[in-house]
């Protein structure tokens, strides 16, 4: 009897659980529905527009409003507000009871209700209660057919790439445009300097400078890649990732060409091609490294350039900056300090591409120039061969200029030693 008794107690109690969106039941009663609230605000609205054809007829007629028609008006007015605040209040609910869309527009129960509406209760109650009847709430883990579909690992949205060499070639040149396919330029070839302090009516003495033309082709650069049309949709960074890398690729073959070029084939002659071959201008017992692009130096100046600037490889940089005296301390690099690269005064250029035992020093800016023809551009299509049928896409990158190196002799080239 006592089980029967804590069970019905327990049903009795379960149904006073408020359910969502309903009254607490202190009197109130159940909220209107909203075809309640919908029939009421149109009968609001017919009652509102009555009386205002009534006030408008007796306007034009010059008839006075009586008080009580004008009570009556205002009434309808403050119902017609008060249905529309209802309206609204119930449209928030029932947005708010959805879960997922559907037709049903399931509510947001409690516990007791949902074991007093459950079918094993029921027939429980029906047969006297007798014994005991348990509830299990099925475990969510993140096990197959549990909740392993909701877990979703989370993703980073950085998207890790392979470190990237850092190029500064292009820096070291005075920039140009062309409009055309290639560029013309005149190369000085010889210069014999005769200039000398001349007497009155003396003759005075010829100098001869000669120049020849020189063709400089625009160059293009490019390469491309395939990608499924689904990677770039999903992964947000991947479009601009991509671009990046593409760019970068063009970045790294240009500082290439743009130094070791042969000119041959579709080939840019390059920097380092059509230098000067280093020779010591003075001779220095037991030279290092150092001495020796202190020399290459002196050999742009003493050609009546201003040099500034020195491309190395990275080792051999490395190496400079490793140089210790006889007590251990370093000699041209602080380890503490956040200054840039920079040997006898000019900065250094430190990149692979022009090979561990080189270097190149020179006037960079009076020596060459480059014209771009075409800046970098990036273009994504899937009208590439059968792309469209296998949903891929190809990003091609390409960038065209050409490089017009008109003074040779302000730049040095040498192995280190």
């Amino acid at each position: 009897m006592n089980m029967m008794t804590n069970h019905a107690a327990l049903a009795a109690s379960a149904t006073r659980v408020p359910e969502f969106g309903r009254k607490d039941g202190n009197g109130g009663g159940d909220d209107k529905t909203l075809e309640q609230l919908q029939k009421e605000l149109g009968e609001t609205l017919g009652s509102v527009k009555q009386f205002a054809d009534e006030f408008r007829t007796k306007t034009a007629a010059g008839d006075k409003i009586s008080e009580d028609a004008k009570e009556k008006a205002d009434k309808a007015l403050s119902e017609l507000g008060g249905l529309r605040g209802e309206i609204t209040e119930l449209s928030q609910k029932l947005a708010q009871q959805k879960r997922g869309g559907g037709d049903e527009e399931p509510q947001l129960k409690s516990l007791g209700h949902e074991i007093v509406h459950n079918d094993e209760f029921k027939t429980y109650m029906e047969g006297g209660a007798k014994g005991t009847i348990g509830f299990s709430v099925k475990a969510v883990t993140s096990a197959s057919g549990s909740a392993g579909n909701l877990i979703v690992p989370e993703r980073q949205s950085e998207i890790i790439g392979i470190p990237r060499m850092q190029l500064r070639v292009r820096d070291l040149l005075t920039p140009g445009r062309t409009n055309s396919n290639s560029v013309e330029f005149a190369k000085q070839t010889a210069r014999t300097n005769n200039a000398a302090p001349v007497a009155e009516t003396a003759l005075k003495p010829e100098s001869d400078y000669t120049w020849a033309l020189v063709n400089a082709p625009v160059r293009t650069i490019a390469h491309w890649t395939l990608i499924s049309r689904q990677a770039m949709d999903d992964i947000p960074q991947m479009e601009s990732t991509l671009d990046g890398e593409l760019r970068f690729g063009l970045d790294d073959a240009e500082d290439a060409q743009l130094l070791l070029g042969d000119g041959t084939g579709q080939n840019v002659n390059g920097l380092y091609t059509q230098a000067t071959t280093y020779s010591a201008p003075i001779a220095i017992a037991g030279a290092t490294r150092i001495d020796q692009l202190r020399l290459a130096l002196l050999q742009v100046e003493l050609a009546d350039y201003a040099p500034d600037g020195m491309v190395l490889h990275s080792a051999a940089w490395a190496g400079i900056e490793l140089t210790k005296d006889a007590a251990g301390g370093y000699i041209f690099a602080n380890p503490q300090a956040i200054a840039g690269p920079v040997l006898w005064g000019r900065p250094v250029v430190s990149t692979k591409r022009i090979g561990s035992g080189n270097f190149l020093v020179g006037a960079f800016k009076l020596a060459a120039q480059i014209f771009d023809r075409m800046d970098t551009e990036v273009r994504i299509s899937d009208q590439d061969r059968d792309n469209f049928v296998k949903n891929m896409l190809t990003v091609r990158a390409e960038k065209r200029l050409a490089l017009a190196v008109r003074r040779p002799g302000a730049l040095v080239r040498g192995a280190l030693l």
